[in-house]
């Protein structure tokens, strides 16, 4: 049997490739012809301009997201002997890096309606950590879809504990809180530049941002093995750089990123106003928040047979994300978990769902969607 054709598809980075072709081709062609490929003109550049419109004077280019947390742990001083909290609910990256530095996760649940982190659980976990696992010193919230975290309660608690709080930004690139962009809030912010995200790479990059000079240095040495002078390892590090192709691309991304958050919250505008008076919700918004709807994520305890009418109608889907951490067989048994046994955790995995949402949808791809979802929300 033949699959529908799916016309609007979930996620499209060749049409952002394509939006901007005659620009990021004189940029790659730039980048080729210098004849220097990494940690060159471009990076530097780059990093100067992110940290300037992000609004924190420094940011160091690496390799991918899951090495900005690393990078950002290591420079900490995080590793054996540690533990650090984070959720289940997040792309697997997040805990992979808190294992590649020798530290513990210990994943909490999240609050139902924005499926960040639950700053109540975690306020519980520092008071009255649970037995057995070594000291609390880091947490990082994953400010989720587009939108943050509750930070205000998240820090007051990390405060009181004297934990450090490492922000996980991959998929909030302009977000707000309070006026104040998401990574400028705690100790230090990673940023994955994968190709779908907001402000995305040709392939993987991430950025890794911070008000401290010091550790921004030592993240810097830390992603070329140690080095502050050629060949000599200062201290133990590892190979993480962003190259100047990448760099080069995302120089050209980055004055068009505000330009297409405010795209995605239209078309968001436009699914809200299709959902209107249905029996599905569009996504929550944080009081006080600016959502750039890195994804639109509606919830329906039918969510498969959803997804199959909304395929049948030419729209695709995704599901962000489909298992916990915690219940993936890498994981399950062995990383802990916080009083809350991440319920609303699991009960999300199996409702959520991701609709198309991305600068380059046409206007006709838009109403597309809105037609199919005043059909399926009845």
């Amino acid at each position: 049997m033949d699959l529908p054709v799916i016309t609007v598809p979930q996620a499209d980075p060749g049409a952002a490739y394509r939006a901007q072709q005659p620009a990021i081709d004189a940029a790659l062609s730039r980048a080729l012809s210098s004849g220097w490929y990494i940690l060159g003109s471009e990076g530097a550049a780059f990093e100067r301009e992110f940290a300037s419109w992000l609004g924190l004077p420094r940011a160091v280019g690496c390799a991918n997201g899951t090495d900005a947390i690393m990078l950002i742990l290591r420079g900490l001083g995080i590793g054996p002997g540690m533990t650090v909290v984070t959720v289940s609910h997040t792309a697997v990256a997040t805990v992979a890096a808190i294992e590649m530095v020798g530290a513990t996760p210990l994943l909490l649940d999240i609050d139902p309606d924005t499926y960040t982190m639950d700053p109540d659980e975690l306020a519980a976990v520092l008071e009255d950590p649970p037995p057995g696992l070594p000291p609390v010193r880091a947490v990082i919230p994953v400010h989720l879809y587009g939108q943050g975290c509750a930070m205000g309660p998240i820090l007051e608690a990390c405060r009181a504990a004297g934990v450090l709080v490492i922000e996980d930004c991959a998929q909030a690139h302009g977000a707000t809180l309070g006026g104040r962009k998401l990574g400028t809030l705690g100790d230090a912010a990673a940023f994955s530049l994968y190709p779908t995200k907001n402000l995305g790479a040709l392939g993987d990059a991430g950025i890794v941002a911070t008000a401290d000079a010091a550790l921004a240095d030592n993240m810097a040495a830390l992603r070329q093995y140690g080095w502050k002078q050629r060949y000599i390892s200062d201290s133990i590090g590892v190979n993480s750089r962003l190259d100047e192709v990448q760099a080069a691309v995302l120089r050209v991304r980055l004055p068009l990123l505000d330009g297409g958050n405010a795209r995605r919250r239209a078309i968001a505008a436009a699914y809200d106003a299709a959902l209107a008076e249905g029996r599905i919700a569009p996504p929550t918004r944080r009081e006080g928040a600016e959502h750039v709807f890195h994804q639109y994520v509606i919830r329906s305890g039918e969510r498969d047979e959803l997804a199959n009418r909304l395929r049948a109608m030419g729209i695709g889907t995704g599901i962000h994300y489909p298992v916990p951490v915690h219940q993936q067989s890498a994981y399950a048994g062995r990383v802990p978990l916080g009083p809350a046994r991440c319920a609303e955790t699991e009960l999300a995995s199996r409702e959520v769902l991701s609709l198309p949402i991305y600068p380059e949808l046409s206007d006709a791809q838009v109403e597309t969607v809105c037609a199919a979802l005043r059909i399926v929300a009845r």
